[in-house]
């Protein structure tokens, strides 16, 4: 059974940075795809980054410079690293794991950031 833990959020003043960290235990499989996805308040969940199994990293454009998204393969942890945060950036954010071969999602419950002026 894939679990996902998200962990890292809290309030936070415009500014400044947070690390989150999504923890995974079970078999992911060699081939996956781990992300990051933010949900503001009354609004959809929408991808903030993924990193890929080959080492390959991507992030929406408009959070590039201050957003950064790793994997510690050690560890099975994917972490989400938010720097100059602003309140568009409150909301919660949820880990996502894709295995390939076969074909399996799993989310994590979120963890809830608040960024207070």
């Amino acid at each position: 059974q894939v679990q996902l833990v998200e962990s890292g959020g809290g309030l936070v003043e415009v500014g400044g940075s947070v690390r989150l960290s999504c923890a995974v235990s079970g078999d992911i499989g060699k081939v996956n795809i781990m992300s990051w996805y933010h949900q503001p308040p009354g609004e959809e969940r929408a991808v903030v980054g993924n990193t890929y199994s080959d080492g390959k990293i991507d992030l929406v454009r408009y959070l590039e410079g201050r957003f950064s998204i790793f994997r510690d393969e050690t560890k099975s942890t994917v972490h989400l690293q938010m720097n100059n945060v602003d309140p568009s950036d409150t909301g919660v954010y949820f880990c996502r794991i894709r295995r390939l071969f076969p074909d399996e999602i799993y989310w994590g419950r979120g963890t809830r950031v608040i960024v207070s002026s």
